[in-house]
């Protein structure tokens, strides 16, 4: 090869390495959930999404998100360009002006989500089940399979944990005392933390994130908890000797949406259109135990482990929606507002 083809083919390279840093020199920051599920999403959904969008997914592992939003948004200074988040915020967020209208129009792939998850402000992303999970080496007979159980200290006694959260232990504690799913809303408030207080000596573990109810589990440290089926099946992947099922779970749903303000409003529009590909989702709930709402996925996945997720046809019948119109509603938020109050007591 010449000089003068050597320094073509070298200035070639040069421009296609530019090109390539150019495409992704645009920039999205995405809040959402840490620990097992962040994994697998950079794994899945996230690397896939960047290849896309032709954008680069900057993460921000975050707990805790409204009361981030609304701060920064308050303040017309968003954090985060898009937030995954619970479904009741979504709703929340409409209301307290924290999203930007979707721009459909950018996000195909919205179409084949449940019009019942979606908005003007927002796109459903995946739906997740609360749940009892207990430690087999404690009860080798079988532990507890109801809430009304979880709360019987006598049949099945232990060490429990219960999230730090009104959403949705107050329903938790409804069906705990005899409350039919099919009547639980509105919800009786009152009833609900005079239940809570029955368990409340029982509890040594309020947690606070999905990686800690992940690892009360993997380090034996509580018998039984009610936890999100995606860590649950995670623990249990990671060597937890624990049994689960969608049994009186309650089903909830996260969305996606782009922050008030967003500094990179149309990078996020498509970022979010990558995030919700079937083919990455169907990855995602190939290795972590999530329900991704793109009805396309059951293309891409293996038919027995569609039906292991919350959100199949015979899972989803064995649990309650939780109302995220009530939990966003005045008394929605009067409850929310007692939590603190009740566990700090």
């Amino acid at each position: 090869m010449s000089r003068f083809t050597k320094s073509v083919a070298a200035g070639g390279a040069c421009l296609l390495l530019l090109h390539g840093a150019a495409a992704l020199s645009q920039t999205v920051v995405y809040a959402t959930d840490g620990g097992k599920l962040l994994d697998a999403q950079k794994k899945t959904i996230i690397s896939a999404a960047e290849d896309k969008a032709k954008v680069r997914i900057t993460v921000e592992a975050n707990a805790d998100r409204y009361p981030v939003v609304k701060a920064s948004v308050g303040m017309n200074n968003p954090q985060w360009d898009v937030v995954d988040i619970g479904a009741g915020y979504c709703l929340r967020g409409v209301d307290d002006g924290m999203w930007e209208k979707i721009d459909y129009s950018q996000i195909p792939n919205a179409k084949d989500v449940d019009a019942r998850f979606n908005s003007p402000y927002f796109v459903g992303f995946y739906g997740y089940s609360t749940l009892i999970a207990y430690n087999n080496k404690k009860f080798p007979n079988g532990g507890p399979k109801s809430w009304a159980d979880f709360w019987d200290v006598k049949k099945f006694p232990g060490k429990r944990a219960l999230r730090n959260y009104a959403r949705p232990t107050l329903e938790i504690a409804l069906l705990a005392d005899g409350v039919p799913s099919d009547k639980l809303y509105p919800l009786d408030v009152e009833r609900a933390y005079k239940k809570l207080e029955e368990i409340k000596p029982n509890i040594a573990v309020w947690w606070t994130s999905g990686a800690q109810s992940h690892q009360l589990l993997l380090d034996g440290e509580v018998d039984m908890i009610a936890l999100w089926d995606g860590r649950a099946d995670a623990a249990k992947s990671d060597g937890a000797d624990v049994s689960f099922s969608y049994d009186g779970g309650i089903l909830e749903n996260t969305c996606l949406a782009v922050l008030k303000g967003a500094k990179n409003r149309d990078n996020a529009m498509r970022a979010i259109n990558a995030l919700l590909d079937p083919k990455a989702q169907s990855e995602l709930a190939s290795i972590y135990k999530t329900g991704p709402l793109n009805s396309k996925l059951v293309n891409y996945m293996d038919p027995k482990r569609s039906a292991q997720l919350a959100t199949s046809p015979d899972n989803i019948r064995k649990q309650t929606l939780l109302n995220t119109q009530w939990w966003s509603s005045a008394q929605g938020q009067a409850a929310e507002g007692r939590w603190l109050a009740f566990v700090q007591k």
